[in-house]
């Protein structure tokens, strides 16, 4: 399909306009020209930046999150990129914190790859930086990354989610918005079925497509409604020259844009023209507010077409997750494996991409994780952007993430299984020093009836004595029956070097022990 090359075509035709636009922008803006002090001059300027605004393609914008408070004072942050794939980085913000204050819980928030970038989350990760250890997935644009570094699908996203998992530890928690509420179920299923002790501690899934069935909505209708071979003929894409994921097939972040518009174009129409009038009227603090909230929203990525597909066909299509026949490379994805990773569940109340009951769902396929280990909330009066960004998230919901974390430090199963695993240690390896140990026949626990008088033994000391006695040493017999392997290991025991076999122990304790017998 040539459509993403005239997307191309047209955007690189543009160019030239948007140039002369920005530039009449700055010309009727420049309070040195009398024009821009008019209404013509601002209807003027606010024409250009509209025009310049709807044909330009939006970059990946930043997080911007240079500080926090912690216990009351003002940290610096700092971005860095800890591990790396092809289509994927974690990015963790870290706190300059005093090396004396205890660690905060570590947090994986799993960012929706499902067009926008991970910086969608600014408002998530910013309200729980005062609490946590922040770590976030940075998913790459698919048209960036070259066909020579492989395929991305949703089996691939299950095995980086453990991978990372496995990198930050045991007892991490992750916390998935929207898109990735299934895949990060899947990956804590397979981890705890596993018995792998880097299952993490918490799962909190916020307005996630668990289960599309419950209160479907029109994104789910549509992909029940069209099937796969709809999708397949209409929205995969090859990636055009020049970017460097060149011959790449993808769904194209235009198209995802266009949907996510489309479901909603009144209301887009409408914050346009605001801005529009903000522009003419001078109201420069509502039209920032726009120009942010954009340069976020219509900053979108292309997806691999493997990854989108199947994404499409095993959560909206199939329902296979809820149905029990969710497969990971061959391998049965099963929630009652579930057991120690505690689980909370978020829910707008008016979601229109994942209706209320849809993320909950999660809750009833997971039956094995202990009551006083799981929690559901429904947040009043929220749509879907609502579960993860805004006041309301800030005052409601961020908190209640914290306290479950801060609740459920631990993955219960897995510190079980360490626990058991570390007592087994210690009897393997006691048996082991018992079974491995030469002296063991000899040695005692205490004497047997008086202890004999060792230091008649030509070379032993007061000191030596007790040395002796403290290795398990009591009696002349005992010594006397030392095989030479035996007494070289009680030499290398008590750290003699050689004087056993010099000053002839073994021979001297044979005569005593006669002597002490025949009397």
């Amino acid at each position: 399909m040539l459509f993403y090359h005239l997307y191309e075509m047209n955007h690189a035709a543009m160019s030239p306009v948007r140039a002369a636009a920005d530039m009449t922008r700055l010309c009727f803006q420049n309070p040195l020209n009398p024009m821009s002090h008019t209404q013509v001059g601002r209807t003027v300027a606010a024409s250009c930046e509209m025009l310049e605004r709807v044909t330009r393609r939006y970059g990946k914008p930043e997080f911007e999150l240079d500080t926090t408070v912690v216990d009351g004072k003002e940290v610096d942050i700092t971005e860095e990129i800890i591990w790396a794939k092809p289509f994927c980085g974690l990015l963790h913000f870290k706190r300059d914190l005093p090396q004396s204050r205890k660690d905060d819980p570590k947090i994986l928030i799993v960012s929706p790859m499902s067009g926008h970038y991970a910086t969608l989350l600014r408002g998530t990760v910013e309200a729980l930086l005062p609490n946590l250890d922040v770590y976030i997935t940075d998913w790459e644009d698919a048209r960036q990354v070259p066909v020579a570094d492989g395929r991305f699908d949703l089996d691939d996203y299950i095995e980086y989610i453990m991978q990372m998992l496995h990198y930050l530890g045991p007892n991490t928690h992750v916390l998935a918005v929207c898109q990735p509420s299934v895949p990060v179920y899947a990956a804590v299923a397979l981890m705890e079925e596993n018995g792998d002790k880097c299952a993490p501690a918490t799962m909190t899934l916020m307005g996630g497509p668990i289960d599309t069935r419950e209160a479907p909505t029109a994104v789910n209708d549509l992909a029940v409604e069209k099937g796969i071979d709809w999708f397949k003929r209409n929205v995969v894409m090859e990636v055009p020259f020049p970017h460097k994921g060149f011959t790449r097939q993808v769904y194209p972040g235009f198209l995802q844009l266009s949907g996510f518009m489309s479901m909603n174009l009144d209301r887009h129409m409408v914050a346009h023209r605001d801005f529009f009038q903000h522009l003419i009227e001078g109201d420069g603090d509502s039209a920032e507010k726009h120009r942010d909230f954009y340069d976020e929203y219509l900053a979108v990525m292309d997806l691999t077409s493997e990854f989108y597909l199947q994404t499409v066909e095993t959560v909206f299509i199939e329902h296979s997750l809820p149905k029990g026949e969710m497969m990971h490379r061959g391998k049965m994805v099963d929630p009652q494996k579930i057991t120690g990773t505690a689980l909370f569940t978020v829910e707008g109340e008016n979601d229109d991409i994942s209706g209320v009951g849809q993320t909950q769902a999660a809750q009833k396929l997971a039956e094995n994780i202990p009551s006083n280990r799981r929690l559901h909330y429904i947040q009043p009066s929220v749509g879907h952007y609502g579960v993860f960004n805004g006041s309301k998230y800030r005052s409601e919901i961020a908190p209640r993430i914290v306290k479950f974390i801060q609740d459920n430090p631990r993955n219960v199963r897995a510190e079980q299984v360490s626990k058991r695993a570390v007592k087994k240690t210690l009897r393997e390896n006691t048996s082991e020093k018992i079974a491995g140990d030469p002296l063991r026949e000899i040695l005692l626990a205490e004497p047997k009836g008086a202890a004999d008088d060792l230091q008649l033994i030509s070379g032993v000391g007061p000191k030596l004595e007790r040395a002796l006695n403290g290795a398990g040493i009591f009696h002349y017999w005992q010594i006397a029956n030392l095989t030479e392997h035996q007494a070289a290991a009680l030499d290398d025991r008590l750290d003699i070097r050689g004087r056993m076999v010099r000053d002839n122990w073994v021979e001297q304790a044979r005569r005593l022990n006669e002597t002490v017998h025949s009397n």
